[in-house]
């Protein structure tokens, strides 16, 4: 998927899509759409295949944009990357976002039973933790996304866990605020946290799915292609192993602040498997990226040289990965388990 010509939501790029199935089957994005000034909201195109693999879209509008105030500044506004996982047991799509709104960029949550139709929840609530001697509220965080199914949460409760990236400086805020780190973390890179809500909890009031708690470190940045640091990508994958994890890691240079254009960055994908017994432990992950930046459309762009995976769906047997080109058009490739 590229911006469509003369589409004013389009003019800066689509990228970074969700995915899910309609109750009629139908396989469809869920795309940002970036238009003029860095305005995004979430559309919806339906995914056209030809002999079973994914050849291109066919739009059908806009299904989130930055209406709410939390979504929107004095100079800026955006729903975006979202990421949408169908988890079974409530029956509905859940859709985490980023809101930019006044204090920049903050997770959020929508649900949807047919993905056009889309209830917000509010932005998301990390409960205070102690031990972590910070509020995680403070910070702007991205990349979070739901497991598919309970998990075991740290107290033993059957909890649903969401993995997030909190971002520690907040020197972007407050000139010489600098660096925040919460106790017992020495490491100031971003890296992939998860936090749980006691299923019981959602059972009981399905707006409790935006108050997590249990915050707990899964992974830093370990490898060369993981320099600057690592986020999710799509939802995580039930496997024989445990959960698959495809992650994106980052190298180059990162200036302060939120201005993708003002970065000089390599994005590659790689991959960790998480415990299904404990999806805070790591039991092992890609020394080297699974994919990196290769094509035209992957390095040239609003962001050159990125490869950002957002979603993984099977089709007819095959399980297939979209992700976003420099942050300007929408691939798709194919993911292959060796023997």
């Amino acid at each position: 998927m590229t911006a469509e010509p003369g589409n004013e939501l389009e003019a800066e790029g689509v990228l970074n899509p969700a995915t899910g199935h309609t109750p009629d089957g139908a396989l469809y994005l869920l795309p940002r759409l970036v238009a003029t000034g860095n305005i995004s909201r979430v559309g919806l195109a339906r995914v056209e295949l030809e002999d079973g693999v994914p050849v291109g879209v066919e739009r059908e509008g806009v299904v989130l944009a930055p209406d709410e105030g939390w979504e929107r500044g004095k100079n800026n506004a955006g729903v975006e990357d979202p990421r949408v996982t169908f988890i079974p047991s409530l029956g509905l799509h859940v859709m985490t976002y980023v809101a930019y709104g006044p204090l920049g960029p903050k997770p959020a949550l929508a649900v949807s039973s047919d993905l056009r139709e889309w209830r917000r929840l509010g932005p998301l609530h990390f409960e205070y933790q102690p031990d972590l001697d910070t509020d995680l509220n403070l910070f702007p965080n991205k990349d979070t996304v739901f497991f598919p199914e309970p998990v075991p949460g740290p107290d033993g409760e059957p909890s649903y866990a969401m993995l997030h990236r909190p971002m520690w400086d907040l020197g972007w805020f407050r000139e010489g605020e600098g660096v925040h780190l919460p106790a017992g973390v020495t490491d100031d890179r971003p890296g992939i946290w998860v936090s749980f809500v006691p299923v019981a909890d959602v059972e009981a009031d399905l707006r409790n799915l935006v108050h997590l708690r249990n915050h707990r470190l899964v992974a830093m940045s370990e490898y060369p292609f993981e320099e600057l640091k690592i986020g999710a990508g799509p939802a995580p994958l039930r496997i024989p192993e445990g959960w698959l994890v495809i992650h994106h890691g980052v190298t180059g240079e990162q200036p302060e602040g939120f201005d993708p254009t003002t970065q000089k960055v390599c994005y590659a994908a790689g991959a960790l498997i998480l415990d299904a017994e404990d999806v805070t432990r790591v039991i092992t992950r890609t020394t080297e990226p699974l994919m990196v930046p290769e094509t035209d459309e992957e390095k040239i762009g609003t962001v050159g040289n990125v490869v950002f995976p957002t979603a993984i769906e099977q089709v007819n047997g095959t399980q297939y990965v979209f992700y976003g080109m420099a942050d300007a058009a929408i691939g798709v490739a194919r993911l292959d388990r060796l023997p």
